[in-house]
């Protein structure tokens, strides 16, 4: 595994209460508008052997009073062993405030938020480092064949998938932070890498990625690499999964109608996770 140096990233919000990356990762801004619901997307296939899967995210940009998409990407991390914790949002004293996202040893706190592909609110289950080297869990990732070397197949536990981006309120994730992960969001982190912050400014660039514009529905939900909005392999939003109906059940002297479709599990939980567009140990 190539090992990457630290690069200075950018701050794309430009707000003189964001602190440094390097310093900490801590809130950055309070907003009174609450965030839009996640959309449902697939995720692109992975460019290739190192990068690792970023959700994405609904950003706040201060120019425009609106929200922006910020679309789900594979990145190359800063450096070997190193694992990314999505930002969120969190519903505290009336208003919304976003918690950036930061690279470290190990995953920290995200809110609870299931953002699919192996972030289903707590730690991440989409892979391990394994003596400088990322292996990757086919269950719940887009990993063509041969594209990468190391790879496993794992089951993830199923989470209820609900389209809320934030915590706190009225959204039905509510988890808190344990102290030793107060501790770790508010320590050093590496900073992000020069094309994930060129990423994210790129987006907060786009009119179209507005919330305002899209109404929810970007035209751009993820790419296969940052900053490709152009690629053929973008992804884009999908419909919100329809709910599988509950198998009738047979009363006395009934006989069984038969089952569900086939590849179907009888529950009524979406086909897919918000932000993830299929449910966790589904492929393409």
């Amino acid at each position: 595994m190539t090992r990457f140096p630290f690069k200075r990233a950018s701050l794309a919000l430009g707000l003189a209460l964001a602190a440094p990356l390097a310093a900490q990762a801590q809130v950055s801004l309070s907003v009174t508008i609450a965030p839009p619901a996640l959309p449902y997307y697939a995720q692109p296939p992975i460019p290739g052997d190192g990068y690792l899967w970023t959700p994405g995210y609904w950003a706040w940009d201060p120019a425009s009073n609106d929200y922006i998409w910020v679309p789900g990407t594979w990145v190359m991390p800063p450096s070997a062993g190193l694992l990314w914790t999505p930002g969120y949002w969190g519903f505290i004293d009336g208003g919304y405030r976003w918690h950036r996202g930061y690279w470290g040893p190990h995953v920290g706190y995200y809110g609870g938020i299931n953002y699919g592909y192996g972030y289903v609110g707590s730690g991440y289950a989409g892979g391990r480092w394994d003596r400088g080297r990322f292996h990757y869990n086919t269950a719940v990732n887009n990993i063509p064949q041969g594209r990468v070397h190391d790879v496993y197949r794992a089951a993830v536990p199923q989470r209820p998938s609900h389209p809320e981006s934030f915590n706190g309120g009225s959204s039905p994730w509510h988890s808190q932070p344990t102290p030793a992960q107060r501790r770790f969001e508010g320590g050093q982190h590496p900073e992000w890498t020069r094309e994930q912050s060129e990423h994210e400014t790129r987006a907060i660039g786009m009119p179209e990625q507005r919330m305002g514009n899209n109404h929810g529905t970007p035209p751009t939900a993820a790419t296969p690499r940052p900053g490709g909005f152009g690629d053929p392999q973008v992804e884009h939003v999908r419909p919100a999964p329809e709910m599988r109906a509950q198998p009738m059940r047979p009363g006395p002297g009934m006989r069984p109608q038969g089952g569900p479709p086939r590849g179907e599990a009888p529950h009524a939980e979406p086909h897919g996770n918000p932000g993830g567009g299929r449910p966790e140990g589904e492929r393409h």
